[in-house]
């Protein structure tokens, strides 16, 4: 075990990945000379050639097309798109093509690619870089995915996701990249995509996140803890599909749930989850399921972008609200 970043553990499961499947290549802006925007592949071009790691132009449609023909092709392609507010360039080669062609082709054929993207607010980027847009990609069925909150779960969960004989859309939230270190392996290892992580265990409240919003929640837990409320904390990992069984279960126990994201609240993923709720834990529901979410505008820059995300304040009020109801 060594500590390791979030931007650590990804290096380190590319790596791992290529050195034991020769079908992986790693492709995208700036990736093999430069190590990526963000270091994430630094040091893999010297290691395993251009062949193997390929910039490309900047052309995000081409990007993951061209990833698409190369996995039908036999390859295991790990694109990685700069940033997630990139992604709509690709839109229509991950939701009419990536996620349809093992369908369309009887099961003939698989497309087993990654496309990596760092996603959310909280670095001071520009709107077109910090988006939370997981859920436009949540109803194309066929696409995975998956979200990490921190280094340990985001080296198994790649590995997972490019092992994978279909494709995985791998939301990295650039807020974790190198603000939380965590103790990893060195060797591989996966973390099963479609699993949640029951984070803490807990009996009077459930509270639902993922990527870093994992951080003031379990902070707003703790808060919570002191005021003798003991909550449950689930950290969902992977977005589509999602595990109901452990909400269902975990709901079922507490009778009360808030779900917490940084993307838009309408039709962002707590929607979904609150929908969920209604249908399996109607009567075993003592108030109303809560969501704290960010705002239905663009993310805003520099500091009003603390205003847009969700904080331990705002988490903690909803759950005094929760816990109050009845």
């Amino acid at each position: 075990m060594t500590k390791m970043t979030m931007i650590d553990a990804i290096n380190s499961a590319l790596r791992l990945e290529m050195e034991r499947d020769p079908t992986v290549v790693v492709m995208g802006e700036d990736v093999g000379l430069n190590g990526g925007v963000f270091r994430a592949t630094v040091g893999l071009q010297e290691k395993f050639g251009a062949e193997r790691v390929i910039d490309t132009p900047i052309c995000e449609s081409g990007i993951v097309g061209a990833a698409i023909g190369m996995a039908i092709g036999g390859l295991r392609p790990v694109a990685e798109i700069q940033f997630s507010g990139f992604i709509y360039y690709a839109m229509n080669q991950l939701v009419n093509h990536a996620n349809k062609i093992r369908q369309r082709s009887y099961g003939r054929h698989g497309v087993p690619i990654v496309v990596r993207a760092p996603y959310g607010a909280g670095v001071r980027a520009l709107e077109h870089h910090s988006e939370s847009n997981e859920a436009m990609f949540v109803h194309a069925a066929g696409l995975k995915v998956v979200i990490p909150s921190g280094p340990y779960d985001a080296k198994g969960l790649l590995t997972s996701a490019i092992r994978d004989p279909d494709a995985v859309l791998f939301f990295e939230p650039m807020k974790l990249y190198r603000s939380v270190k965590e103790e990893v392996p060195e060797e591989a290892y996966e973390v099963p995509i479609g699993q949640a992580k029951v984070v803490r265990e807990g009996s009077d409240i459930t509270l639902i996140s993922w990527g870093a919003m994992m951080r003031p929640t379990l902070e707003a837990a703790d808060g919570a803890k002191e005021r003798g409320v003991n909550a449950e904390v689930i950290d969902l990992r992977t977005i589509y599909p999602f595990d109901e069984g452990t909400l269902t279960k975990s709901i079922e126990k507490t009778g009360r749930a808030v779900i917490v994201h940084e993307a838009a609240r309408t039709c962002g993923m707590g929607s979904e989850l609150v929908a969920r709720a209604m249908d399996h834990n109607f009567l075993n529901l003592k108030a109303p399921v809560a969501r704290v979410t960010g705002f239905d505008v663009p993310v805003p820059g520099g500091r009003l972008e603390d205003y847009y995300l969700p904080d331990v304040y705002r988490i903690t009020r909803a759950m005094g609200e929760v816990m109050a109801f009845g």
